[in-house]
């Protein structure tokens, strides 16, 4: 199904996760970033959402435990970032699909 996000057309699943990773970008992040209730992205936010990106590039599996072991951020500072489901509001603002252990 198609979503107008940031002024674009994006291909999202059911749940507004993009089903087509080559379509985001840092307006569409910052628009689902509000969406989300997160509000505005700052340095912390994009380091988590960039790194997100590269291991999905890799085929790593994502979890909050291999966040917080990443050295990007510590569990807390993900918490901290990303209230409410942290590892599935990041996901969904990197452009990235669900991951599997996310309910």
């Amino acid at each position: 199904m198609k979503k107008n996000i940031a002024g674009t057309e994006i291909d999202v699943n059911e749940e507004g996760y993009l089903t087509d990773m080559s379509q985001w970008n840092e307006s569409i992040a910052a628009a689902i970033a509000v969406d989300e209730g997160i509000g505005a992205l700052g340095d912390g936010h994009m380091k988590v959402v960039r790194y997100l990106r590269e291991q999905q590039a890799k085929g790593a599996a994502l979890t909050i435990r291999s966040m917080g072991k990443s050295g990007v951020v510590t569990t807390k500072e993900l918490y901290d970032l990303f209230p409410g489901g942290p590892l599935k509001k990041s996901s969904k603002i990197a452009g990235i699909p669900k991951p599997v252990g996310c309910i």
